[in-house]
């Protein structure tokens, strides 16, 4: 499994306003390796970062994108569903019994889920509204997302190993007018699940965030 290292910085210290512009964010690795194994189309640059402290995950992203697609009907999870978006998955092991899911368009609004294996999902779940904190900004040529996840809820989840590993998946689905004038995403992710069809609803899909110093 890819791992990706998380640099731990001083607690309190990172100010997260939905811009990805605080000086801390310079200390955290950029992952950049992101493919779309199911289509031919060219992948944006996306940057993913993440840091902690004694109280926190804290994960941004950067897409270049000037042309989002944003589904403004509502501000239900089926908007969010049917938007641009940027994705995070966590998981206690490979069982994905159960999972969590965070799926987080550039407005900043958030479609969270609990789910299990074979595409079973509970959109009714949600996560603690004390426990996480998403902030989002739009430019004329991309947009970032922030998000503030406390260690507590990742050791309630059961998602926070004992030796500073948690299993994940990061993706984004980026929508393409079609000439019928229809929408359909194109699926982008760092791990290559290795299947015929898009599915991040799989083992095969995640790959480990290491907490440092942890």
């Amino acid at each position: 499994m890819k791992t990706y290292k998380v640099n731990k910085v001083d607690s309190n210290h990172l100010v997260v306003n939905g811009k990805v512009d605080h000086p801390l964010w310079d200390k955290a690795v950029v992952l950049k390796d992101f493919i779309s194994p199911w289509h031919v189309e060219d992948v944006e640059d996306i940057e993913f970062r993440a840091l902690h402290d004694d109280e926190n995950l804290y994960v941004s992203y950067r897409v270049n994108d000037a042309a989002l697609h944003i589904d403004t009907t509502d501000d239900s999870k089926k908007s969010v569903n049917n938007s641009d978006r940027v994705e995070l998955f966590l998981r206690s092991d490979k069982r994905l019994d159960p999972y969590y899911c965070l799926e987080i368009d550039p407005l900043g609004r958030v479609q969270d889920f609990i789910a299990r294996v074979n595409r079973q999902f509970d959109y009714t779940w949600d996560w603690p509204k004390d426990d996480i904190s998403i902030k989002s900004e739009i430019t004329a040529n991309c947009f970032t997302v922030e998000v503030t996840i406390s260690i507590a809820s990742l050791k309630k989840f059961e998602l926070l190993q004992k030796d500073g590993m948690i299993e994940a998946g990061i993706y984004r689905a980026k929508y393409h007018q079609q000439s019928n004038g229809q929408f359909q995403p194109t699926w982008i992710t760092w791990i290559d699940p290795q299947t015929e069809t898009p599915n991040f609803h799989i083992a095969s899909s995640f790959g480990k965030l290491k907490l440092d110093k942890y």
